[in-house]
């Protein structure tokens, strides 16, 4: 009986190495893939698309980088980011506080607003939001788009961010009454600097949805001059499809910037994720 014990642990923790490792094998396959064919002719993927190539040449990037006009595309997917990241996070802190710390129906009512808001699909409002940009002419402005990829992202980003303020003490909040510092202040010189794990956290998950989003943009982002990342991509779809090592280059091309940001940011990252565990 002690024996089977003692070794029950040793046995879960193999199986469990195991079941990461082939997690992780079959997360990496595709994108090990996708270098080694971004390197390589179209005949040669076609002839082979599991060997290594037979040189590092750069000509399918520089190729994917013209015809996809990523230069254009990065600057707009940037601004895109930015402005979604600002805007959600700005707008989500400033509605946590009060939800993680007023009580009452109201106040409940408001939670399950933004509870509900999470379910619904944007697919229904795409069609009103298009005529009443399109009628103040801002179809195709970066900002205006964010501010759609902002109400999207900003019920989730608001629970988040009010887990983070629960797992701060109240009793700061009533030291800081008890200085004569107003909500306001309360919030801007002591929530807001212990909820920076939070904000963190919260600004890299939008962002990648921000980046990786394609059914606003193309809907929104109309031009080739407006394209986002993305979009000059698809375009490259119809441009050049016969040539799969241009493709494969293309969203190398896209990817890599994204995993440098995450890769930069992921101790920010993973210590947001633990810090906001703390209290539900």
């Amino acid at each position: 009986m002690s024996h089977s014990t003692s070794t029950a642990p040793s046995a879960n923790s193999i199986w469990g190495s195991l079941f990461l490792s082939i997690s992780v094998v079959v997360a990496l396959a595709p994108f090990c893939l996708v270098i080694m064919n971004a390197f390589k002719s179209h005949a040669e993927i076609v002839a082979n698309p599991l060997a290594l190539p037979d040189s590092f040449s750069m000509a399918n990037f520089v190729t994917a980088w013209t015809t996809g006009r990523f230069s254009t595309g990065l600057f707009n997917s940037i601004a895109i980011c930015g402005f979604t990241i600002v805007i959600t996070v700005g707008l989500a802190s400033l509605a946590a506080f009060p939800l993680a710390r007023r009580k009452g129906k109201i106040w409940r009512l408001i939670s399950i607003y933004f509870l509900c808001a999470v379910t619904v699909p944007i697919q229904l409002f795409i069609f009103p939001l298009y005529f009443i940009f399109a009628a103040l002419g801002i179809v195709g402005n970066p900002f205006a788009t964010s501010l759609i990829l902002s109400a999207i992202n900003l019920p989730l980003a608001v629970f988040l961010l009010r887990t983070y303020v629960l797992a701060i003490p109240q009793e700061l909040d009533d030291a800081a009454f008890m200085d004569g510092a107003g909500s306001w202040k309360t919030f801007w010189y002591v929530i807001l600097p212990l909820l920076r794990p939070g904000l963190i956290t919260v600004a890299i998950l939008v962002g990648f949805n921000a980046w990786n989003e394609f059914m606003i943009t193309s809907t929104f982002q109309q031009g080739q001059a407006n394209f986002t990342m993305t979009l000059g991509y698809l375009s490259m779809n119809s441009t050049i499809v016969t040539d799969r090592g241009i493709m494969m280059a293309g969203a190398l091309i896209i990817i890599f910037p994204i995993i440098i940001f995450f890769l930069a940011m992921q101790r920010f990252f993973i210590g947001g994720m633990t810090a906001g565990a703390v209290k539900g």
